[in-house]
């Protein structure tokens, strides 16, 4: 698991399913579990190269122009956590609890989860690269 996760290539991302009943907790926990679990804990990825590999490393590799890196005229997706709290909770008995330690996610600029509560709107498009 550490050289997979600590190869020069390797890009944090998720498969998990997020709909309907046979959700994986993944799905609510991945990113967290790599800030708190292996960042964090084991030391295995300092904050900004665990960062750098769910941001911009794949926006730049899938071709996504606007994403990946805070600065004007891209899309500004970000998530506000404490790195000295974060972590997942999700586990496959309950599968969609939120992480603990992320205060704020904003989606095109909008504010879309204020710690746990989610808005009631939807500003995420369909990405293509270009």
């Amino acid at each position: 698991m550490r050289h997979t996760l600590t190869h020069p290539l390797q890009m944090l991302m998720t498969d998990g399913l997020y709909v309907g009943s046979f959700t994986h907790p993944r799905g609510w926990g991945n990113y967290p579990r790599m800030l708190g679990l292996y960042v964090r804990e084991k030391g295995w990825l300092s904050l900004e190269d665990a960062v750098r590999r769910m941001t911009s490393f794949p926006a730049q590799r899938f071709g996504l122009k606007d994403r990946g890196l805070i600065a004007k005229g891209k899309a500004a997706d970000l998530v506000i956590f404490d790195p000295l709290t974060v972590r997942d909770a999700a586990t496959f008995d309950s599968p969609r609890l939120p992480p603990v330690g992320i205060d704020a996610v904003f989606v095109n600029g909008s504010l879309v989860c204020s710690h746990g509560e989610l808005a009631h709107i939807r500003p995420g498009v369909i990405l293509q690269k270009g």
